[in-house]
């Protein structure tokens, strides 16, 4: 039979002759093949080694060690290495970061909404990702079970970045079984050292040695008066900055560092914007299913300045005047994230109840986190409304790449004269901050002043006067 068994894998066999040509070509040491060889021998014999090269195509007989060592050295064994990832390569789906925006290359890992374990459905959010602009949600691509969090709360994350793993047929990742549970063994002490243990004799005790008394510690000295008294650092705590709050800062300072900036202030009498308001509330609501608000009389009025002095609506860019033949507002809206500019499209063409019903609609989106790119991008003017938080004067910055911006504050009642008399009104002042490089001071002031009139007047919006 052996004599059989090397004819058939003899040198001149078709067999061979194709295994060597057909074979990979793989590099190792020879002392990493000598190493192998050598194991073979020692466990296997001469004999069985010769049977085991032999069976797998290579033309070898029984020989000497050294015969043995270089042929491995020759014609190095392969080896097929395997691991078992799934019982079905499809039952593991990868749960990847969104498209974000043309503009958006990268985002923070804000929070996870869900954990290993819990059931998903499809386009369920599991995860939020913080950029510059917005929070994007990461849903989950099939319905399963979360079985493992690839990425970190705080990872820098890209498109296409994989963040978890949804099993769709509900398994749970398995423990190794060294992992699970500790062995018997090293939680148990061995038999021979708990003996010791118990005989081991206590030592004899040592009387107390006698201190010598020491001399009364001085008190530390006091701080002179000229030494400034810093507050301990335990009382400070440092937290990162979020992105949005890291953009807002960076607009912002560009902002100073561009732009001219100079502020004009004018003041508005509310009497008779709030008693349109009051008297057609009702039935505002009633017909458009929205409430009558102030700010859609303020964007009116802008509309309708932005109209007369259309250089506010414009912007230089290198050595021109870009003049927009469009007016989009930006509201900024206030978050607990921080401070977002959603844009109301072509306000020139809506009427009351349709500003009304886009600002509801963004500020609830604003306050949610599920603001889009093309919500807040472009906009030619800006609305800031700090009244709502009890602002009584300020000097809002302009929000690039706009040339102005309209402030507006909390209505108090003052006394004014009207009519040769002392009359409370409820009074507001509005601001106007503009690029100086671009407007002058005489067309803010008529800028401001048109507002003015719009507001203490609504019937020059119907007559256009």
């Amino acid at each position: 039979m052996w004599a059989v068994s090397r004819r058939r894998v003899s040198s001149s066999s078709v067999l061979g002759q194709s295994f060597r040509i057909a074979r990979p070509s793989r590099c190792y040491s020879s002392s990493s093949n000598e190493a192998y060889a050598k194991t073979l021998v020692s466990r296997k014999g001469t004999s069985q080694v010769a049977g085991i090269v032999g069976s797998l195509g290579f033309p070898f007989g029984p020989r000497p060690l050294r015969d043995v060592i270089s042929f491995v050295q020759r014609y190095p064994p392969i080896f097929v290495r395997t691991r078992s990832f799934s019982a079905d390569s499809g039952e593991l789906v990868d749960a990847v970061v969104p498209f974000m925006g043309e503009s958006i290359t990268d985002g923070t890992l804000a929070s996870f909404l869900k954990h290993p374990g819990d059931r998903v459905e499809v386009d369920e959010p599991i995860a939020q990702i913080e950029t510059d602009k917005v929070t994007i949600d990461v849903s989950s691509p099939e319905a399963g079970v979360l079985e493992q969090l690839v990425a970190k709360v705080g990872d820098t994350v890209e498109p296409g970045t994989k963040i978890a793993v949804i099993s769709k047929s509900g398994g749970v990742t398995h423990v190794a079984p060294s992992e699970d549970k500790p062995s018997k063994e090293a939680s148990e002490p061995c038999p021979a050292k708990a003996k010791k243990v118990e005989t081991k004799k206590p030592k004899a005790e040592t009387p107390p040695s006698k201190e010598k008394p020491t001399a009364p510690s001085l008190p530390p000295p006091k701080p002179s008066a000229k030494e400034p008294q810093l507050p301990p650092k335990e009382r400070e705590r440092r937290v990162p900055m979020t992105r949005l709050r890291k953009r807002v800062a960076t607009r912002l300072k560009d902002s100073q560092n561009t732009f001219a900036m100079l502020t004009t202030f004018n003041e508005v009498d509310m009497t008779s914007l709030m008693k349109l308001r009051s008297d057609y509330k009702d039935a505002f609501f009633k017909k458009h299913g929205v409430k009558l608000g102030l700010m859609s009389g303020f964007v009116k009025a802008a509309v309708s300045a932005l109209q007369n002095q259309p250089i506010v609506n414009a912007v230089i860019d290198g050595d021109d005047i870009i003049y927009r033949d469009y007016i989009d507002i930006s509201i900024a809206v206030g978050t607990p994230k921080g401070l977002v500019v959603p844009v109301i499209r072509n306000a020139d063409r809506m009427n009351f109840a349709e500003i009304e019903k886009g600002i509801n609609i963004l500020a609830k989106k604003a306050n949610d986190g599920s603001l889009s790119i093309d919500e807040m991008a472009g906009g030619s003017f800006t609305i800031s409304n700090g009244g709502v938080y009890g602002s009584l004067l300020s000097t809002p910055i302009i929000n690039p790449p706009q040339s102005a911006i309209l402030g507006m504050h909390s209505i108090v009642s003052r006394p004014m004269v009207v009519s040769g008399e002392v009359v409370p009104r409820p009074m507001m002042y509005i601001a106007l901050t503009y690029d100086h490089r671009l407007i002058d001071g005489r067309e803010a002031v008529f800028f401001l002043r048109r507002i003015k009139d719009v507001v203490e007047d609504p019937r020059r919006l119907l007559l256009d006067v």
